[in-house]
């Protein structure tokens, strides 16, 4: 059904086929008559991780905010994930976690997900969108430039190539989803625009992933393990996270350069050397899948559109494009599917007023972007700032207290349940940060309660 709004005859283009691409895409449709999504890669007929995709092989975590708004979008996509066989997580009974004070407890809460691998869900997703017939996938195109009006004030679409050919796409608004690697900033360099200003924080942490055939008969009182890494003399980590085909992704991680191994030997012998010998007990039962697949680019960065005094009209950025986390955290794909509500939302704040061309729209979504960022931003740079080995602006005296404070919370969590619960709220993007300074936290994590 074609949308009612002031863009109903309206064409928005979408850069890059994303899991923030297709997400805006999904609430695009909402608002205009026609979304075309250009992707590099060739889509696949079954769930296959992309070369455009490389962290595909990893763990990839859907917080529990992130897929209350897929089901939200997609509705019965849950439904979907478990007859694919993705398992249940609850994830304050189900998570065994190592964390700087001692080993988690279980707690009642209703955060419950579908874990299942990157290839699944977004090939599910592809799936659902193709059904619409004012969606369009051009796959196997390389976008290598924008189109403007005479005046360079008016993006009015991009150049793509195609088989060696370049050639024009009229669009009436351009949605940026092309990850880390944006040429957007060059683009509008070239235009005669400054580029974003960007803050960049940097721990050097890397990570190596394996897959491997979880056991028959395998019994546990847990179904995902999380070995934290402990500021400053403990490195490394690990995360075994169950999928779909009964199978685990054992992702391990080093801070400040110090990489996992990317041979199979070493990487079984990395796992002895994290706080607990619990992964390495239970992939020695395991079956191998896979080789050892490795990643190292995981620094934040934020370009700060908000803060350009001067944009095109008709051009936005979503995802990585805007802000790319440091992956461990495991927010990119919850922040994407905010990222696409405030999309949708900033578009029908224009429609209301009746303003077919969406004058005014592109810092306004912007400025209301950078507002959603802000929180995940903070949760993910503070802690990448407790390591001497970060490069990134040095840590305020408030951050170095909000580590000091954070650190009690999760001491009281492991003995309190609605400590526990409150703060995994905090953590799956349920509830503000704000709530960990509710009396009946802030009292305990003082210990004055």
């Amino acid at each position: 059904m074609v949308p009612i709004t002031p863009f109903s005859g309206q064409h928005a283009v979408v850069i890059g086929g994303s899991m923030a691409g297709l997400l805006a895409a999904r609430v695009l449709l909402n608002h205009f008559k026609q979304v075309t999504v250009l992707e590099r890669d060739r889509i696949p007929n079954f769930p296959s991780p992309r070369s455009g995709v490389p962290q595909a092989h990893h763990v990839h975590i859907l917080l529990t905010q992130g897929q209350r708004i897929l089901e939200q979008l997609f509705p019965g996509l849950e439904a979907e994930l478990a007859a694919a066989g993705a398992p249940e997580v609850n994830w304050t009974r189900d998570l065994r976690w190592l964390s700087i004070w001692g080993w988690s407890h279980e707690a009642p809460s209703d955060l419950c997900t579908r874990p299942c691998s990157r290839a699944l869900l977004e090939w599910l997703i592809h799936q659902r969108l193709e059904q619409d017939a004012n969606l369009t996938f051009s796959p196997s195109t390389q976008v290598v430039g924008l189109v403007a009006n005479a005046q360079r004030t008016v993006i009015t679409g991009v150049q793509i190539k195609t088989e060696q050919e370049v050639e024009s796409l009229k669009a009436d608004l351009i949605v940026d989803a092309s990850g880390r690697n944006s040429a957007v900033p060059k683009w509008l360099t070239q235009l005669g625009y400054a580029e974003p200003p960007q803050t960049v924080i940097n721990s050097f942490l890397g990570y190596s992933s394996r897959w491997y055939q979880i056991p028959d008969g395998w019994q546990a009182p847990w179904k995902v393990m999380l070995v934290q890494t402990k500021p400053p003399n403990h490195p490394r980590g690990a995360v075994m996270y169950p999928v779909e085909g009964s199978r685990w992704v054992v992702t391990l991680v080093g801070v400040g350069h110090d990489y996992p191994p990317t041979d199979e030997a070493d990487f079984l012998e990395f796992t002895r050397t994290v706080r607990s010998p619990a992964v390495h007990e239970a992939i020695q039962q395991a079956q191998p899948l896979s080789p050892v697949y490795s990643y190292r680019r995981t620094e934040n960065c934020w370009q700060h559109y908000e803060d350009l005094p001067r944009l095109p009209a008709h051009l936005v950025a979503v995802g990585d494009a805007v802000c790319a986390f440091n992956p461990v955290y495991g927010q990119g794909m919850t922040v994407a599917a905010l990222g696409a509500l405030t999309l949708d939302q900033c578009l029908n704040q224009t429609a209301s007023k009746g303003n077919s061309d969406l004058q005014g729209f592109t810092p306004r979504f912007h400025k209301q972007l950078a507002q959603m960022l802000a929180v995940p931003w903070l949760m993910a740079t503070s802690e990448d700032l407790r390591w001497s080995t970060t490069v990134g602006p040095t840590p305020s005296w408030q951050t170095r207290l909000m580590h000091h404070y954070l650190d009690r919370v999760v001491q009281v969590a492991l003995d309190r349940s609605h400590v526990c619960r409150t703060f995994w709220e905090v953590i799956h993007m349920v509830k503000s940060p704000n709530v960990l300074f509710h009396p009946q936290i802030l009292l305990p994590a003082l210990g004055l309660g």
